[in-house]
């Protein structure tokens, strides 16, 4: 086994848990209940939902979460129809808007 094969694995294997020359020794029988009793603590189950908070996030939540949708590319389009008009009133249409000759 090769030396990233051993550094993959141990990443897997909590650190100073057990080892075999303190199995069965009375003095680390306490250090084994504390982190039994951590083990114990944490959180069983799936992790519950987190609810989006900003206006990006519930965005987000909306159209690429759990259903995706094809509504952005059609926002995109919008965004850059309206973006298109502004531009072409702003420098071309608002110099003949009251010269109907």
């Amino acid at each position: 086994m090769s030396y990233l094969q051993k550094r993959g694995l141990s990443t897997l294997i909590p650190p100073k848990i057990s080892s075999p020359s303190a199995i069965g020794a009375a003095q680390d029988a306490v250090r084994m209940q504390r982190v039994v009793g951590f083990y114990e603590k944490l959180p069983r189950g799936p992790a519950p939902e987190v609810r989006p908070k900003g206006l990006l996030q519930r965005y987000q939540a909306r159209y690429f979460g759990k259903k995706t949708s094809p509504m952005p590319i059609v926002h995109v389009i919008g965004a850059f129809m309206i973006l298109g008009y502004a531009q072409n009133y702003y420098f071309h249409l608002r110099h003949h808007k009251n010269n109907a000759h």
